[in-house]
């Protein structure tokens, strides 16, 4: 028998303020896309480590180890 593995996610309640056109396009999204609307904002926002300027960035800070595990560089770029 093989048991199922667990997710490995760690989710953390976050308070943020966006405004209502934000919310719809979310909504909307997560309607087309069949993903909820949690998914779908955690997979959009993952894209922003495509972004090489921010990359670069992060890497040149002083002391990143604890950002670097925590952007996990390593496993996208």
């Amino acid at each position: 028998m093989e048991f199922i593995e667990p997710k490995k996610q760690l989710e953390n309640k976050v308070d943020w303020r966006v405004s209502g056109h934000t919310k719809a396009i979310i909504k909307y999204y997560s309607e087309y896309t069949g993903y909820d609307e949690n998914e779908v904002v955690d997979r959009f926002l993952k894209n922003l480590l495509d972004d090489k300027d921010f990359v670069g960035w992060a890497k040149s800070k002083r002391r990143n180890k604890r950002m670097s595990h925590q952007l996990r560089f390593e496993e996208k770029i």
